[in-house]
């Protein structure tokens, strides 16, 4: 005997009718507020370079015990080197 009584045809059907209203409302969101975000656009890809540096750059400087890459290129013998 089964516990639960819930058809996957009704979880399906139900998937589908949220995505749709949320399509419905991304786009009357985008048609109204146009004017609105491509305004704000210039300032948000200025915020954008800081963040992205922020983000991007964490781990300059901190190698924990590891060798220095410039050490390591300055060894003799190393492929980028000339003789």
């Amino acid at each position: 005997m089964r516990t639960h009584d819930h058809q996957p045809h009704q979880s399906n059907r139900s998937k589908w009718i949220l995505i749709g209203f949320l399509a419905v409302a991304a786009y009357f969101l985008w048609s109204e507020h146009k004017a609105h975000l491509m305004a704000a656009l210039p300032y948000l890809l200025f915020l954008a370079c800081p963040l992205m540096h922020l983000f991007h750059h964490h781990g300059h400087g901190k190698h924990h015990g590891q060798p220095d890459q410039r050490e390591a290129n300055r060894r003799p013998g190393h492929a980028g080197e000339e003789s």
